[in-house]
């Protein structure tokens, strides 16, 4: 954080200061909220749900963020690693099934010492570190042995569309190096009882327009990482925030794109698809 690394943008300015780069994150944790979340998939929420934590600012800028308010617009509060490690114990309290961390990358260091307090005690759930996948490997390496559950979403396939939708021409190189260290580290997902407890579960956004490039992710999914891999493959693209600007994206996808994309996953031999 002296000279910041944490995430590919290598902005080099002094976190610990208080000096904010591209995800403006200083130097503390900064929280939106944090509950029982249902909205996951059915292996993360069970019957308790998923005790998730929106982490405020974002190391990506996609123009269509549905979270716009939290990701862009920095809606949030600041919190040290005790207060963070208490919200993940209060959150276990609730029985929730497992702690699931939304948008980590730029607070990789707060989380890991407030999980030095949590885990002192008695903090014992799976963790699932929810990411858009624009990852450090270096980084990841640091939590080989911590994470349970890598849950990255593959954006895009075209560094032009990642340079145009969300700032970083170098998103499709990075992402593939930083979900291929996520598998390595746990695997396929494995599920017990209904409940995803340790393993790689990537998401996948259906762009309109074929933007996000699905057919490519798919057939990287399936022939660089596993064709076991669990792909959420998600239909609930709508236009948000500066997504009315554009003609490509001012519109959801429609049924056609959808099946042509779950065509994709298919063809390219994935097993496990989830929609």
């Amino acid at each position: 954080m002296e000279k910041c690394e944490i995430c590919p943008r290598n902005c080099g300015i002094n976190r610990l200061k208080g000096e904010l780069g591209f995800c403006r994150v200083g130097n503390r944790a900064v929280v939106s909220s944090y509950f029982p979340h249902f909205g996951e998939e059915k292996v993360l929420v069970g019957k308790n749900g998923s005790g998730t934590i929106f982490f405020t600012h974002c190391n990506l800028a996609c123009n269509y963020c549905q979270n716009f308010d939290i990701s862009q617009l920095g809606l949030g509060k600041k919190l040290d690693s005790k207060s963070l490690a208490e919200i993940m114990l209060d959150l276990q309290s609730e029985g929730v099934h497992n702690i699931n961390l939304v948008t980590p990358t730029p607070h990789v260091p707060f989380i890991l010492e407030a999980l030095s307090f949590a885990i002192d005690k008695g903090l014992k759930l799976p963790l699932v570190y929810n990411t858009n996948a624009y990852d450090s490997v270096e980084v990841l390496k640091l939590l080989d042995g911590i994470i349970d559950i890598y849950l990255p979403d593959f954006k895009y396939a075209d560094p032009k569309i990642a340079k145009k939708y969300s700032l970083a021409s170098d998103y499709p190189q990075v992402a593939k190096k930083a979900i291929l260290e996520m598998y390595r580290q746990v695997g396929d997902l494995i599920i017990e009882n209904h409940l995803a407890v340790k393993g790689l579960l990537i998401r996948h956004l259906v762009l309109p327009n074929n933007l996000a490039g699905t057919k490519e992710i798919m057939n990287f999914i399936a022939k660089k990482i596993s064709k076991n891999t669990f792909v959420n493959l998600m239909a609930q693209y709508r236009p948000y925030y500066k997504a009315f600007e554009d003609p490509n994206l001012r519109r959801p996808i429609t049924e056609k794109e959808f099946i042509k994309a779950l065509e994709f996953a298919k063809k390219a031999g994935l097993k496990r698809i989830y929609f």
